[in-house]
């Protein structure tokens, strides 16, 4: 999820663990380590791009770390705060660094929450930016704050803000339940036989969601608002795999493929190669668009190395915006 939830959260959970102890200080600690997890985005200036995604929300994001680094992050606040209980502090870093994976499975990224085994778990049911996570949850927050360290109503709003949260995410579950029911009953009216498929809610809301369906030579693309009054399309995306030829063989394309889950297109535009992660769908809502969130150009350095380079287009926010709420509104 994005910065502020997690902060929120963060905040949130080190008040239920030491709220009544230290007060607004509990808040300030577990948004400081609600945010920590996520520093593995800066692998990205330390190694090539491929490595940089299989690192991102791995290790960081994992019960190993929750369980290793709590207590340290707990001795160094332990050391320094009037407050002393070393376990106390403890638990404070060890809830909010272990929510914040479980926060970010239900989204498209995923996280290795067992790592090191090879396991990425991601439900998919929330935008890594949803207003109706973050917003009641703030509110709450902010309620909490305003009350006195020991107020019974802190502890209620703080606990309010915890439930509803927590409640819209299982809400969430049922609606991409829904949706992929819709999407099921969709590719059998029009006797398309497909492989696999895979759905995740539109930008910043779960009333539109989008699916990827493989079949055998291409990715079909579709979307589907629960107001919808006409009947799902679905627009096909060729595969190109072959269009990678020897490079097939590349550690680094294995890899990216890998990262990828196996939802990728290659493209080829003035004799360059693009490879498009289709997880993360569209930036656009236009029939036939080839603008992938993320889409790489893939190069061949001069030791016949293959290397990934992301590709950020022209990105128009406020037409994307008006976009995706003309397309929720129903088709």
């Amino acid at each position: 999820m994005d910065s502020l939830t997690q902060i929120v959260l963060g905040a949130a959970v080190g008040e239920a663990v030491l709220g009544k102890k230290v007060g607004n200080k509990a808040m300030l600690y577990g948004a400081i380590a609600g945010t920590i997890p996520d520093l593995d985005v800066l692998a990205s200036h330390f190694t090539d791009t491929v490595t940089a995604l299989a690192l991102h929300r791995g290790f960081t994001h994992s019960v190993v770390f929750s369980v290793v680094f709590a207590p340290i992050f707990g001795w160094l606040v332990f050391r320094y705060e009037k407050y002393k209980d070393f376990k106390g502090w403890s638990w404070l870093f060890f809830w909010a660094f272990v929510t914040h994976p479980i926060l970010d499975s239900y989204t498209t990224w995923g996280t290795q929450l067992f790592w090191p085994f090879d396991l990425r778990l991601a439900f998919k049911t929330i935008f890594v930016v949803d207003p109706l996570y973050t917003v009641p949850f703030l509110v709450f927050l902010i309620l909490t704050m305003r009350q006195k360290r020991t107020a019974s109503k802190r502890s209620f709003y703080n606990k309010m803000g915890l439930i509803v949260s927590s409640s819209y995410l299982v809400v969430t579950c049922f609606l991409k339940w829904a949706a992929y029911s819709q999407f099921q009953e969709a590719l059998a009216n029009q006797n398309i036989d497909y492989i696999q498929m895979d759905t995740r809610p539109a930008a910043l809301n779960t009333i539109l969601w989008n699916a990827n369906v493989e079949v055998e030579n291409a990715y079909l693309l579709a979307d589907y608002s629960f107001l919808d009054s006409k009947p799902i399309s679905f627009e096909s995306y060729p595969k190109n795999h072959e269009l990678l030829g020897d490079l097939i063989h590349d550690d680094a394309v294995q890899r990216m493929i890998e990262n990828s889950e196996n939802w990728y297109t290659i493209t080829k535009k003035e004799d360059e190669l693009y490879f498009n992660d289709l997880r993360f769908g569209l930036l656009s809502m236009e029939p036939h668009s080839q603008d992938f969130v993320f889409q790489y150009l893939i190069e061949v350095n001069d030791s016949g190395k293959v290397e990934f380079t992301e590709v950020k287009g022209e990105r128009n926010p406020q037409k994307l915006l008006s976009q995706l709420w003309n397309r929720l509104k129903g088709n």
